[in-house]
């Protein structure tokens, strides 16, 4: 059999698609886009054949520097602040992808185009791909690093924690509502364009100044894949532009899907960069100096604004907003605060911050140390237990804040905070930009058109509602985060496993109640509520040096 070109093998592709003529194809998937059959071609051409043996190669590579790195003893030599992060970074990243891969058919449903097809369906065994590499690599991880704690119920965990709660959104985002909205534009023109050069680009180099660089192998195969699905959303896109009609949805949701993938994306990959590492140099880039590079530069400037030519009006303004929270409102130490205040329910060990780090963010965030440097020292202060609760329930002038909505980050940037009754019920956002998309873009009618394909922002979305009232001890137990005595918490608010004495218990947690602030919320009269928004706008949040 002669060896056909791959070009040829892939124009083979289309004559082989073909339509019922004697019925109308059902819809599984909806969409308010509409799309005509124009022959947008797929530019990469990639059939199975090729695809195999590059992803083949791509794997040996994987699984030989795994083996490389439990023979070279990689275990020892790892930063184990970096680490402990990783069980909540690899618990969270294998959903989103396997996400991506359930969001192909939606795709594949909504535009008519063979070639397009293709791409898709590569992309799809991509995504299942990298969800299994890194599972495998936790696995590894959970085998051999020091403390498997939480690494060992990384699963169950990312299900029922507050953090998991934010990931979940995220990746659902992928495969609810209109199916262009979700599966194109959410997840392909934004997140994988724009937010995967932090995610496996930054995330890599970090994880190599920390001594690990089996993470660095995993995601760097992952990135390199990343392409393909660059190409299939730009694709859809510009056939979606061809058509008028589809203009104001793009707009739409340009916004929804840049706001969004920026309060999540940014939240946790500037977390765990930032606060997850114990590279210290000076001539290290920041998180904000990387996003300004590579989201920044990179995406806005040379894949969004040339999208301006089509008459797409460009979000600029939402761009410039993450960017002042990012460097100026201090948003991914706002987020790394919240993580710490809340580690009794976390299923990872959070490191102190010390006088190198401290100089070294202040070098980089002017202003930090003001803001948080003594929180931080009340967190290294509180950091045993003996008469000292934690430090979520201390007297350390900090306000556990309430969460958004939409995105479900917490409502962090305080002055940004919005409250409206939505679906009957008192809700709280992080943004204008959150509030607008729970309450204008979500909605089966959006600007005089019927959009009944679009997703609703519903059920029990917040964690903290579902532990209202509960004592802190029995939060802990029915989470399930404590180790094998059946006591002692994952979660300590520093890395010392050698002293028994230094180590919390659901002991030190038991007769500490825990209140939803969204309940509370409901709870109050129009003037209480008004009171307290405005309060909670007006409260800086900041630790007293003198505490």
């Amino acid at each position: 059999m002669s060896r056909q070109s791959l070009s040829k093998a892939h124009a083979k592709i289309t004559e082989l698609s073909w339509e019922p003529t004697f019925a109308t194809p059902a819809k599984k998937f909806g969409t308010d886009y509409t799309f005509d059959k124009s022959p947008k071609k797929d530019p990469l051409k990639q059939i199975l054949r090729s695809y195999f043996p590059m992803e083949e190669e791509k794997d040996n590579r994987v699984f030989g520097a795994m083996d490389g790195a439990i023979r070279g003893n990689m275990f020892r030599q790892v930063q184990e602040r970096w680490m402990e992060w990783q069980k909540l970074f690899l618990s969270i990243i294998p959903f989103p992808e396997i996400s991506a891969a359930r969001a192909m058919p939606l795709a594949i449903d909504a535009v008519p185009n063979p070639q397009i097809h293709n791409g898709l369906a590569v992309q799809m065994i991509d995504e299942v791909r990298h969800s299994t590499i890194q599972m495998n690599l936790k696995r590894l991880y959970m085998n051999h690093y020091i403390d498997p704690a939480g690494f060992d119920i990384s699963e169950k965990a990312f299900a029922n924690s507050y953090c998991g709660t934010i990931g979940r959104q995220f990746g659902e985002g992928f495969i609810t509502g209109d199916a262009i909205t979700a599966a194109n534009v959410y997840l392909t023109v934004v997140a994988e364009t724009a937010f995967t050069n932090t995610l496996f680009v930054a995330m890599p180099s970090e994880a190599a100044a920390n001594g690990d660089y089996l993470l660095p192998t995993v995601f760097h195969s992952v990135q390199s894949d990343e392409s393909r699905h660059i190409s299939n959303g730009y694709s859809i896109l510009l056939m979606a532009l061809a058509d008028e009609d589809n203009r104001q949805l793009l707009e739409r949701d340009l916004r929804y899907a840049w706001w969004n993938n920026h309060c999540v994306v940014d939240a946790a990959i500037g977390t765990f960069i930032e606060y997850g590492t114990k590279d210290r140099r000076k001539e290290r880039d920041s998180y904000a100096e990387m996003w300004r590079r590579w989201i920044y530069d990179d995406y806005y400037r040379s894949y969004l604004m040339p999208l301006e030519k089509y008459g797409l009006v460009i979000p600029h303004d939402l761009v410039e907003k993450a960017w002042d929270r990012i460097y100026n409102q201090h948003y991914v130490h706002r987020v790394a605060q919240f993580f710490a205040t809340g580690w009794p329910v976390n299923y990872w060990r959070i490191d102190p911050m010390t006088d190198v780090d401290f100089e070294w963010f202040e070098d980089k965030y002017p202003g930090w140390y003001d803001q948080f440097g003594a929180w931080w020292e009340a967190y290294n202060r509180l950091a045993y237990p003996g008469r000292n609760k934690p430090i979520a329930f201390e007297s350390v002038g900090y306000e556990y804040p309430c969460r958004c909505w939409t995105c479900m980050v917490p409502c962090l940037i305080r002055e940004d905070l919005v409250v409206d009754k939505v679906d009957g019920e008192w809700r709280s956002y992080c943004s204008e930009t959150c509030h607008w998309t729970d309450a204008v873009a979500f909605r089966p009618r959006y600007e005089g058109r019927d959009t009944p394909s679009m997703g609703r922002l519903t059920g029990k979305r917040e964690w903290e509602t579902l532990y209202d009232g509960w004592d802190l001890a029995d939060i802990v137990s029915d989470l399930g985060y404590v180790r094998d005595d059946g006591k002692t918490v994952v979660g300590q608010p520093h890395l010392h496993l050698d002293d028994p004495k230094k180590l919390w218990t659901t002991d030190d947690f038991r007769g500490i109640e825990f209140r939803s602030p969204k309940v509370l919320l409901n709870q109050m009269s129009d003037s209480e509520r008004e009171a307290w928004a405005a309060a909670y706008r007006a409260n800086p949040n900041r630790t007293p040096a003198t505490v």
